[in-house]
């Protein structure tokens, strides 16, 4: 009779080991974390060869890429601003600076896009090194406001004249 018990424990150990395996399997895994990205690419569209001086009261052409992978549809709002280091944004807060251009899109979950951009460069405050920054925000329809992702990307540039 024992082992009739200890045969009858181990087909009943497989049998939920199996099971569990099985649905484990069978189950979709979750969605990984939402996310957004932004980029900042060249005139072609691609990255480096960034310009590095630009004469003072200009404009030079850039390309934004912005991906959506929050799982749901999306409104988003790129924000141009001329900052210095001490008003750079964070991954919490935007830049103080003003906003001198924006640029509004909506994205699929899952899409992505790039577009060219012809933004103003000019000294601030009279410094001839500044921070060309871009930051994202998306659009949150239950508040009705714009929030601000805490993605950013900037590019240094000398100003000359």
């Amino acid at each position: 009779m024992l082992l009739d018990e200890e045969v009858f424990a181990v087909i009943l150990a497989v049998s939920i080991i199996a099971s569990a395996l099985g649905i484990a399997l069978t189950l979709k895994p979750g969605n990984p974390e939402p996310f957004t990205a932004i980029g900042l690419l060249n005139e072609e569209c691609k990255i480096g060869e960034y310009p590095e001086v630009v004469v003072n009261n200009s404009f030079i052409k850039l390309c934004i890429y912005l991906a959506n992978y929050l799982g749901k549809p999306g409104y988003f709002r790129v924000v141009y601003r001329i900052a210095l280091n001490e008003t750079l944004p964070s991954n919490t807060t935007s830049s103080p600076e003003n906003m001198v251009k924006e640029w509004r899109i909506m994205l699929g979950d899952g899409e992505n896009k790039t577009f060219p951009i012809n933004v103003p460069v000019y000294s601030l405050r009279g410094e001839t090194r500044v921070a060309l920054v871009f930051e994202l925000w998306v659009y949150d329809g239950s508040a009705n406001t714009w929030t601000y992702t805490g993605r950013w990307n900037h590019l240094y540039v000398n100003i000359t004249v």
